[in-house]
């Protein structure tokens, strides 16, 4: 194995901290998912990379506007351009900063993938020939091998979640044309792995919607996807209106995302959602 677990380690130089970190001491699942981090991985770039030619676009606008204004000599304008200019090329380090930081841990992530893999064949393989004391000495190596890779790439996978974000979820209220009755309750709960978001709402007599609560900031991980339950109050007792899963990967965008989730099977019933990154 030529790039140790230490190695590794030291070499991206991450702490995850706590309420970040989904690989907690206690709570470890050597099931590392490269199909899925892949996913998040280039969603994640493609997301960072728009908020920088954003910030970009926005600096050469500035520049120009800096120039015209130092020749019209308007001093107070001109200093006060100068300081939006100085804000937004340190936004514009940090952003490729945080795109390096992800490539590098992606790329350490690919290298533990692709040896995992190769130590997984080479176990397979052995596992077939003859037993003898040097084959069952490299079985037991390529075993550990195998471990080692599996616990740098779940290590990896916990340190990438540190470079998320967060999302915004703000509650839209429900469509559902003649579904939705004055008077009606409805409970709806959003859950994102151990983070969850409870909120009841109720359809006015004028149609509008009130709801006890409008926004929840989720902290979005590698693995889990946004569970979504919506049940209709009536009295004591609670009518399931219906249950959907919603993928995260294509919240990672500098603009907000309007979401509409059909609740029902025929879509009578519809979430109204927005997410900001």
């Amino acid at each position: 194995k030529s790039l140790s677990r230490s190695s590794v380690r030291s070499r991206v130089s991450l702490k995850p901290p706590k309420a970040y970190n989904s690989l907690q001491k206690g709570a470890l699942v050597w099931d590392p998912k490269p199909l899925q981090v892949k996913k998040i991985f280039e969603a994640l770039k493609k997301g960072l990379n728009e908020y920088l030619e954003a910030h970009q676009a926005e600096l050469d606008y500035l520049s120009g506007r800096h120039k015209d204004t130092k020749r019209n000599s308007r001093l107070a304008f001109y200093y006060d351009l100068d300081k939006q200019i100085r804000s937004v090329e340190r936004y514009i380090r940090k952003l490729e900063f945080h795109i390096s930081k992800v490539e590098e841990l992606y790329e350490a992530y690919c290298i533990q993938c692709r040896l995992r893999d190769g130590a997984t064949n080479m176990k397979q393989a052995f596992s077939l020939s003859p037993a003898t004391k040097a084959s069952r000495e490299s079985l037991v190596e390529l075993y550990r091998n195998v471990q080692e890779c599996t616990e740098d790439m779940c290590f990896i996978e916990g340190a990438l979640e540190v470079h998320l974000g967060e999302f915004h979820v703000k509650m839209k209220g429900l469509v559902g044309f003649a579904r939705l009755c004055p008077g009606d309750q409805y409970e709806v709960f959003v859950r994102l792995g151990r983070q969850k978001w409870r909120l009841r709402g109720k359809i006015e007599t004028d149609d509008s919607q009130t709801w006890d609560e409008e926004e929840k900031i989720f902290i979005p991980n590698l693995h889990e996807k946004f569970e979504i339950k919506v049940t209709e109050l009536r009295g004591l007792a609670t009518i399931l209106v219906g249950v959907v899963t919603c993928d995260s990967s294509s919240f990672f965008s500098p603009k907000p995302q309007a979401i509409v989730v059909d609740i029902t099977e025929l879509g009578t019933i519809k979430l109204r959602l927005e997410v900001l990154w």
